[in-house]
């Protein structure tokens, strides 16, 4: 009989999931549940924009769940799991079995409790429905007037969506500043400066109190500072927490999320668990951490669908990174951003928007905050070799003075100091990446190598 292997979820650790045990296995049946169509959440905002269609959200249609032999059931939800007879029970009364499970349930809106929070146009954008039901609240309207409340890296995402519509925009933040679990406060200004000058007011530092409607449906929220704001829609961002009352029903051992080993094995053996729901093995800590990112996401599903098909597949770790791009001001933190001990290297510039601070231990990078326009930051790619640095823990001796002094010169310190060569070895099964299974459209792959990377072989030591 074959292996079964039955997947809880629709994000992208299911979908990794499932491409990476087909990887190793051809014949076990995988049985996808997901209350809504495959999809990436991350893609919402770019259809919420306008960029993109409905559809190229889904990162799965019929045709690639045929094509991986996988059985999706859609519009299903689990109702419980026996942990010890190996099953799970069904929202239409049917149970399934399984020789292994992976909880890939992500996380959901912790909601604002409060006077006015269930009136219509009032909602949270997390999911599909969520996002053609804001799209519906603001038909009809030429300038809608939408209020986001909470300013953290979802609310920032949805603002930078809502600001490419050219809607009016207003954000009401309980902390002192925007993005207080990405940036700390000094770069959390560059980002105020900027959002304000493109004309979105913001109410930081308060609280909203309660949510009033007009009769043409126009909402009246009432601010603990003593102002009040009018929106057409109001949009609640104040954070998510991980789906884990099924593992807990099930005795599987939680925290803040379900906990896994190194292989994304929860304390059942045969039941994984991967994305934001899991709290697992984490670069720079000792203690597991639920990194709620679409990376640690696709991390946690390959290695959850490699052990599961009986490799064995051990996770070095997730690193705590945000990169986002703000109304157009681009913002990433790594690793230990706000780690008061470090030794910190800041450089700031007000009239170019650029502000970068490299945290350090010893010689080694340990934590970063960029914030500036994109040719700046992105273009330059030094987030990205930034990040390399924070990943490999690579000790960089004498080239730490030199980024001091040439703190736009990361180039060659991260070729000198070999860095390159440290990433190019690293995989995370052990052998090359395989392309995703899914393309919307299924366009042509358009990419060829080039001699570029050249610039990786010739080095030069600092002076």
């Amino acid at each position: 009989m074959s292996k079964r292997h039955i997947i809880i979820g629709g994000g992208p650790a299911a979908t990794n999931a499932c491409e990476t045990i087909r990887q190793f296995e051809s014949d076990s049946e995988i049985t996808l549940i997901c209350n809504e169509p495959a999809h990436s959440r991350m893609a919402l905002p770019y259809w919420l924009s306008g960029q993109i269609p409905r559809e190229q959200t889904h990162t799965g249609d019929d045709d690639y769940f045929n094509r991986l032999n996988v059985k999706p059931m859609i519009g299903v939800t689990v109702a419980g799991i026996d942990a010890s007879g190996k099953s799970v029970s069904l929202s239409d009364g049917t149970s399934l079995s399984f020789d292994t499970l992976l909880l890939a349930t992500g996380s959901a809106p912790i909601g604002l409790p409060m006077p006015g929070s269930d009136l219509p146009g009032v909602q949270t954008l997390w999911t599909l429905a969520d996002t053609e039901k804001a799209l519906a609240a603001v038909d009809g309207h030429a300038k809608p007037r939408v209020t986001l409340v909470g300013a953290g890296f979802i609310g920032c995402i949805v603002l930078n969506a809502m600001f490419k519509r050219g809607w009016d925009l207003t954000v009401v933040e309980r902390d002192q500043h925007m993005l207080p679990r990405m940036l700390n406060a000094d770069a959390a200004q560059y980002v105020h400066r900027w959002v304000t000058d493109r004309g979105i007011k913001l109410h930081c530092g308060t609280r909203l109190q309660e949510i009033t409607a007009a009769d043409d449906g126009a909402k009246t929220l009432k601010l603990d500072n003593g102002k009040s704001v009018t929106a057409d829609l109001v949009i609640i961002a104040t954070g998510v927490g991980p789906n884990i009352q099924l593992a807990v029903d099930a005795g599987i051992e939680t925290d803040n999320g379900i906990l896994v080993d190194k292989t994304m094995q929860t304390s059942v053996p045969g039941i994984y668990a991967a994305g934001d729901v899991a709290q697992g093995p984490a670069m720079l800590e000792t203690e597991r951490q639920v990194h709620a990112i679409q990376p640690t996401a696709v991390d946690h599903g390959r290695v959850a669908g490699a052990n599961m098909a009986g490799q064995s597949t051990q996770y070095n770790g997730s690193l705590l990174m945000n990169v986002l791009d703000v109304c157009g001001l681009q913002c990433a933190s790594f690793g230990k951003w706000e780690d008061s001990a470090a030794d910190a290297m800041t450089m700031s510039n007000e009239n170019s928007s650029i502000y970068r601070n490299l945290l350090w231990t010893d010689d080694k990078i340990t934590g970063a905050i960029f914030v500036g326009r994109a040719n700046d930051l992105g273009m330059l790619t030094d987030v990205g070799m930034v990040k390399g640095f924070i990943q490999t823990q690579t000790a960089v001796g004498s080239w730490k003075e030199y980024l001091r002094e040439n703190p736009f010169d990361v180039r060659r310190a991260f070729i000198a100091t070999k860095v390159p060569e440290t990433l190019a070895k690293t995989t995370l099964l052990g052998r090359p990446a395989v392309s995703r299974g899914f393309h919307f459209g299924n366009p042509p792959n358009k990419h060829t190598a080039s001699s570029s990377h050249g610039v990786y072989v010739n080095t030069k030591e600092p002076t």
